[in-house]
């Protein structure tokens, strides 16, 4: 439970630091991304039940738009600031050093601006390609999902950083079997319980997204950063969207 408490104060922005059951020792933070799954399952109800509640009463373009901006709210933009520093420092960056250094920089460039648009645009898109049923089913899925598949990155990548230079000043711990039986669950149980065997194709889009990153990667800087976790995340989610839709389409032929 402190393992869940711990990734639920990380990732999210709710104060559930205040509470006594969710102070936790620092050492919990180490294991955080491998419950990371646990905390997909408070951000995609927070988001699910936005857009339903919104599109009770709103237009469905405004109800996804506010449904996008709960999770922002929820989790502080953490995994949006990632993103924006992983485009500005792999796409910035001549060297492996110079790579980090950008990452680590608080001020945004043009290449983090252009993937925040790019992304932003295309996960509306997809949204609102849903039917509001769909949206609410297929939210409630990806992200425990594909969290869980970016939760995997402590298995084949080093921590590029240290301790000390790490913007968090946590790095994580590697996933042991009896955790990974665990993120197993917590991350692909939405899907199994919501989604119909049809779209199980959709996986393959985030695991192929999840290769991708990590040769890049490991090309790259010779290993991943917090940014990296939360770039990967954004990157796989939206593909899996991306599949959804697809696979919706070829249905509809």
């Amino acid at each position: 439970m402190k393992n869940i408490a711990a990734a639920l104060v990380f990732f999210t922005r709710l104060p559930f630091w205040r509470l006594r059951a969710f102070n936790v020792p620092a050492p919990y933070y180490k294991q955080v991304i491998n419950y990371w799954p646990v905390a997909g399952w408070l951000t995609a109800a927070v988001m699910a039940g936005v857009l339903w509640g919104a599109a009770q009463i709103l237009p469905y373009s405004i109800a996804v738009i506010l449904a996008i901006l709960s999770r922002l709210l929820v989790t502080g933009a953490l995994h949006e600031d990632g993103l924006a520093d992983f485009f500005d420092g792999f796409g910035g960056g001549n060297t492996r050093e110079r790579t980090l250094e950008i990452m680590k920089d608080s001020h945004i460039g043009t290449y983090g601006v252009v993937s925040l648009i790019f992304y932003f645009s295309l996960f509306y898109l997809l949204l609102s390609n849903l039917s509001l049923e769909m949206a609410c089913l297929v939210i409630l899925s990806a992200d425990p999902l594909c969290k869980f598949i970016a939760s995997l990155i402590t298995l084949f990548l080093p921590y590029a950083r240290n301790e000390e230079t790490s913007k968090s000043k946590v790095v994580y711990n590697k996933m042991s079997a009896k955790m990974g039986i665990i993120s197993i669950i917590f991350g692909f149980l939405p899907f199994i319980l919501l989604l119909k065997i049809d779209f199980l194709p959709a996986i393959i889009f985030p695991i192929f997204v999840f290769a991708g990153l990590i040769l890049l990667m490991k090309k790259k800087i010779g290993g991943y950063t917090g940014d990296c976790c939360g770039a990967t995340f954004l990157m796989c989610e939206l593909s899996f969207y991306l599949g959804i839709v697809i696979i919706l389409n070829c249905l509809a032929v």
